[in-house]
Order: structure tokens, then C-alpha cells, then sequence
């Protein structure tokens, strides 16, 4: 694992990302697939595929929003179905019906999401590749072990966890089911991922679209000349 010396509050996504690229360049020119958790991370996701010479994917996850709080997540489920659910989500009022119920609505989500976010194509195949999958930052770990549990299933030949900055307890948990985990800087005072940068701006579902469209079309105009 890499990371910072000290605490470093990013400008935004893309310094963070271009930052990520450069701890990551033993991969540079290998075609790895990095694979993006929308929304916040497509963004940083072009950034470094650009910067590695690698393909950008999404992977789809979804975090499982406690009763009475959507903010918070207590689990996650990737488009197979499959959940993880917190050690402590008890806390949070999640019963065995609630859970049903969040598990439906949240794979009905993830559903809705791919026929937007690439409605002409399927997800382009780990297999046998170095994947990296990327995101904006690591809170409660949820998505992040989904998406490196769905992702693992598709054999890819290495598996990187990439982020800018992550709750310490959660990096423990995420360690070793990744081969690699790159993170620039891991706090044990984590209260919010958006406390380490100026520039937090919401990803729109209209960004996430018109980067994975253009990324695409540009990989086909290149293989068609």
C-alpha cells in the first residue's frame, strides 16, 4: 500500500486521480481496465485510464441506505445480487425484512443504471486483465468490497484497489481482498470523504454518460483506423 506522508486535501477528483496515475504507472502501457464505482469516481476513472493507457469501465455497486437515514450505508450489492452487510448495521434498525426489501430496490437501481450508463454494450470482461478499480474515497468500505467481490468473479489476472483517501479501519478490511491497494492517505479521524477535498461538486448521471459514451467511441474510432 502507498500512501502520503501526511494528510493532503486534494483541489478535486482530478488531482486526486492524476496523483493516483502517477502511484500506479508500473501499469502504464499494460492496457489495464480500470474500472470506475459511478458516480463520483467515472470522472477520476478517464483521468487515469488516459494517463495508464488503460480502458475505462464502470463496475456497479450500490450501497444499502439504513432505515430512517439513506445517507448512511450499512452494506452493499453488486448487479449479481450478491450483498455484504456491516457487522453493526443492527444498530441502525436493519431488520431481516428491511434488508429484503433495500436488497430489491437497491438491485432494481443498479439495474436502471446499466441500461443508462451503457445501453449499447455489455461491461467490457476483467478476465485475465490487471483491473483497477477506483473511487473518490472509502468510508464504511461497503461499496468498495462489493465491487472487488464482483470483479474477482470475473478473474481478472490482478486486482488493484485504487483511492485517494480511506477510513483506516475500513483499508484493513479491504486489504486483502485486493492483490494491490494503492491509498494516498488513510485517516483514523475519518468522518466523510468529502472532508479531504476543496472541491466535492455532485457527478450528475448526464457526466457519467457522456464520458463513458465519448471513451468509447474514441477506442472505436482508434481500432478502426
Amino acid at each position: 500500500m502507498k500512501k502520503m506522508d501526511r494528510p493532503h486535501i486534494f483541489a478535486n477528483r482530478t488531482e486526486a486521480a492524476e496523483i493516483l496515475a502517477f502511484h500506479l504507472l508500473e501499469y502504464k502501457g499494460r492496457q489495464p481496465l480500470i474500472l470506475a464505482i459511478p458516480r463520483g469516481a467515472v470522472p477520476m476513472g478517464k483521468v487515469m485510464a488516459d494517463l495508464l493507457l488503460g480502458e475505462l469501465d464502470i463496475v456497479l455497486v450500490h450501497k444499502l441506505s439504513a432505515p430512517l437515514n439513506p445517507e448512511r450505508a450499512i452494506g452493499a450489492i453488486d448487479e449479481s445480487g450478491w450483498t455484504y452487510v456491516l457487522p453493526f448495521s443492527e444498530e441502525f434498525g436493519e431488520t431481516e425484512t428491511y434488508l429484503k426489501e433495500e436488497k430489491s430496490r437497491q438491485l432494481q437501481a443498479l439495474t436502471q443504471r446499466r441500461t443508462r450508463y451503457t445501453p449499447l454494450r455489455p461491461a467490457i470482461s476483467a478476465r485475465g486483465r490487471t483491473a483497477i478499480i477506483v473511487d473518490d474515497g472509502i468510508a464504511t468500505g461497503a461499496t468498495m468490497i462489493a465491487a472487488l467481490h464482483a470483479v474477482r468473479e470475473k478473474q481478472p489476472a490482478d486486482l488493484v484497489c485504487a483511492v485517494p483517501v480511506a477510513a483506516s479501519e475500513s483499508l484493513e478490511q479491504i486489504r486483502p481482498l485486493a492483490d494491490k491497494v494503492c491509498c494516498l492517505h488513510s485517516s483514523t479521524n475519518f468522518f466523510a470523504v468529502q472532508q479531504f477535498y476543496r472541491d466535492y461538486r455532485q457527478v450528475e448521471d448526464d457526466e457519467v454518460i457522456s464520458i463513458l459514451s465519448s471513451n468509447r467511441n474514441g477506442e472505436e474510432s482508434e481500432s478502426g483506423n
